[in-house]
């Protein structure tokens, strides 16, 4: 479903246009990459064999101040894609194939901040639950939602994170300090 979607919106963009970013709603480019993306679009606009670029990705868990560290999060993920038709998402949206096999990819030197995992726990198992739900293709009754009605355990999965020593995203600010009082920007 999600690559479907993501194929709809990827057909509507004009032919005039010769990259497309694709974001996903719970990531963010921060600024300071901007200029490094646009330039790497320059550079590569006449080299038809690249067919995107790849980002690395800082995934942000449980608060704004932890980022994982291990394996178990991807590290890199195609973001921008030349606008080719026959370019299409894969899978749940996480990439881009082309007639089946991976693009041919040049990576840049930019990262995708993904806050998809910063929530209360009460919410993050609402949303693990929604997700759950979604692809198993069961609905919940309102009994069961009740029942779920608990806290995700953020000690759980994952072995390693780090503390986060950079800056976020000023697009992130009015949400970081409403649900932290605190903020560290560029």
């Amino acid at each position: 479903m999600y690559a479907a979607e993501t194929n709809k919106a990827f057909a509507a963009v004009p032919n005039e246009f010769d990259w497309c970013f694709y974001i996903q709603g719970d990531e963010v480019l921060h600024e300071k990459y901007i200029n490094v993306v646009q330039q790497s679009m320059l550079e590569n606009l006449d080299r038809k064999e690249v067919e995107g670029f790849l980002f690395r990705f800082r995934h942000f868990y449980g608060t704004f101040d932890y980022v994982g560290d291990c394996r178990h999060w991807y590290r890199n993920e195609i973001r921008v894609v030349r606008n080719d038709k026959t370019i299409q998402s894969y899978r749940d949206a996480q990439g881009f194939r082309k007639n089946g096999e991976k693009l041919k990819v040049v990576p840049v030197n930019a990262e995708i901040y993904h806050y998809g995992w910063v929530r209360h726990p009460r919410f993050m198992h609402e949303k693990v639950e929604s997700v759950k739900q979604f692809y198993d293709g069961i609905s919940q009754t309102e009994a069961e939602k009740k029942a779920n009605q608990q806290e995700f355990n953020y000690g759980g999965e994952y072995d390693a994170l780090a503390r986060f020593e950079g800056t976020h995203p000023k697009v992130m600010t009015n949400r970081i300090k409403r649900l932290t009082g605190k903020l560290r920007l560029t």
